[in-house]
């Protein structure tokens, strides 16, 4: 196979994917280097097809419907893996999608990492993974401060986790 067309085969693969692939189970599919995945993206980016990479790996997104709203909420809480499941499983346990997380560095400006967070099994991958890696979540540089692009079905189900989120103490009103 050439080189467009494993590109081709790539954005298929994505398209057709409900989760997030790595570069190396790509690679290892289409018999090529992780690198040569990560260069295939790039160019599939550059010719305008939106691939997101996650912490779990690249993915094509589902557009919301027209019926969800995206909505952007201003969360507080210590930097523990109990307190980021926490507020991960009051998101998706109420219908709601993780987009991204987003932090306002004071020298970098905004940052902002694709999660695409819509169950409780990706939400302990996610944890399992900071584990794991020993990584530290964004919101250490913000002193717990962070945002999250959500998506919700409707303004009841927005307003039910807003609530959840407020009495677990993580949601924060500007």
């Amino acid at each position: 196979m050439n080189t467009e067309e494993r590109r081709q085969k790539i954005l298929e693969t994505l398209i057709d994917s409900k989760t997030p692939l790595t570069g190396t189970v790509l690679a290892n599919k289409f018999q090529v280097s992780r690198q040569i995945i990560v260069g295939d993206i790039t160019v599939l980016r550059a010719t305008g097809h939106d691939i997101y990479a996650t912490p779990r790996g690249y993915i094509i997104p589902n557009k919301p419907q027209n019926c969800n709203m995206l909505e952007t909420i201003c969360c507080r809480h210590a930097n523990d893996k109990d307190s980021v499941k926490k507020e991960f499983e009051i998101i998706v346990d109420n219908g709601g999608k993780v987009h991204d997380v987003i932090v306002d560095h004071p020298l970098y400006g905004e940052i902002r990492v694709n999660l695409f967070i819509a169950t409780r099994r990706e939400a302990y991958a996610f944890i399992k993974k900071m584990q794991q890696t020993k990584a530290e979540p964004l919101l250490v540089m913000t002193n717990g401060v962070h945002y999250h692009t959500i998506e919700v079905p409707d303004k009841d189900t927005l307003s039910v986790i807003c609530q959840e989120l407020a009495n677990a103490g993580i949601l924060v009103n500007e």
